[in-house]
């Protein structure tokens, strides 16, 4: 099954968006399992969001990042631009999507999603208003994210939640809060990508009440680079907390190893590995107390980090002092003026296991560990009692 859309454009003239919603969604709807829906260059507008349910195989294809153009900007009808759900090896490829009014794609309860050379973006400024997710898989397994753009997200450019089996690989993203975001995923592997420019370059998140914990993730061989970009998330979102200058952000999650990485001129720190705890005291409406972020977290889940690897990575920071814009940075401020450290970790430690952070090779890293549990006392910068090297993860793929 082809394409049924032909047009030409010349570039030097004006944009004229022509619109091809009701074609394109019908022949989703007709598809069968093996089709390949190919849509010309052109630009696009669209008023509905395009929906794929229950197909096997289906190819979603367009001219090119830089020849097809779906635009979402004119969207009054639900809360994606392209939904895709209960399918099975779906790929989308070449084309660009754009301005949604939530997110830009968003796919649910699919097994093998693949995006190949699309860019998502919101256009203009970074602001509240943009969607939240450029890039929404959840739910999945056997995901591909690789040679895609994410650009103006308010919560993550490329976004990965409670998903299996993972590959994020040789991907552009900037202007977003979060670059890059794995939540409550497991087997993922983030690799070969420049994350520049974003509030937060990568985060890997447990959060509490959803249906799985995540583990074993391999975070190398990108390029984490100047992320000191406001934080304009949405007030109440958990990525409201990131400050602005952070490079690899590890939340409650375990299994971790980050390797390799050029971590680079993140304002305010190279690398953190917090508890929930922490994040929600600091993110809480009312007040900052610890017992008050405990009393929020289901017994069910652990709020703490553990079994993380650091090694062989380069972290430079040519700034001399971190945000003022979030509790981080004022903390930061208040207790390491002129000696920010790269790697930070709040010292909240898991009650009822030992707690393993290894490092090693990082060059001359500065660390901290801030010792937030006992209200910042007992804070050091003294690395040695995690100078280790074990915890390497055998490649997921």
């Amino acid at each position: 099954m082809g394409a049924v859309f032909s047009c030409t454009q010349d570039q030097a003239e004006p944009v004229v968006w022509k619109s091809i919603e009701s074609d394109l969604q019908t022949l989703i709807i007709q598809a069968q399992d093996g089709d390949t829906i190919s849509i010309p260059e052109g630009e696009f507008i669209f008023k509905n969001p395009l929906i794929i349910d229950g197909l096997k195989d289906l190819v979603l294809e367009g001219a090119g990042m830089d020849k097809t153009l779906l635009s979402f900007e004119l969207q009054d009808r639900g809360a994606e631009g392209i939904r895709a759900a209960n399918c099975t090896n779906l790929l989308f490829r070449d084309f660009t999507i754009q301005d949604s009014p939530g997110d830009n794609i968003k796919v649910t309860d699919t097994y093998g999603i693949r995006f190949t050379n699309v860019r998502s973006q919101w256009t203009g400024e970074p602001k509240e208003e943009n969607g939240a997710y450029a890039f929404y898989p959840v739910l999945c397994k056997n995901v591909v994210i690789e040679d895609c753009i994410a650009i103006g997200s308010s919560d993550a450019g490329i976004y990965v939640g409670q998903s299996d089996s993972v590959i994020i690989r040789n991907n552009e993203v900037f202007h977003n809060v979060a670059g890059i975001e794995s939540e409550n995923s497991r087997w993922v592997e983030i690799y070969e990508n420049h994350a520049h420019d974003n509030t937060g370059g990568i985060l890997i998140f447990d959060m509490p009440g959803l249906t799985q914990s995540g583990h074993t993730t391999r975070v190398f061989d990108n390029k984490v680079i100047s992320n000191n970009l406001r934080n304009f998330a949405p007030e109440g979102n958990v990525v409201s907390v990131v400050p602005p200058g952070t490079g690899i952000m590890m939340m409650a999650t375990r299994k971790i190893e980050v390797f390799n990485n050029r971590i680079s001129h993140n304002r305010t720190l190279g690398l953190a590995l917090a508890s929930y705890t922490l994040v929600e005291a600091l993110g809480a409406e009312e007040g900052s107390q610890l017992d008050s972020a405990n009393s929020r977290i289901n017994n069910a889940y652990d709020p703490h980090p553990n079994y993380v690897y650091v090694h062989d990575n380069e972290v430079e920071n040519k700034h001399w002092f971190p945000t003022f814009d979030s509790e981080f940075g004022l903390l930061f401020m208040r207790y390491f003026a002129f000696n920010l450290p790269d790697f930070a970790i709040d010292g909240i430690l898991p009650p009822d296991e030992e707690f393993v952070l290894c490092m090693s090779n990082n060059g001359d890293i500065k660390f901290a560990n801030i010792d937030a549990a006992n209200e910042f006392e007992g804070r050091t910068t003294d690395w040695s009692p995690y100078a280790c090297e074990t915890g390497t993860i055998e490649p997921i793929f």
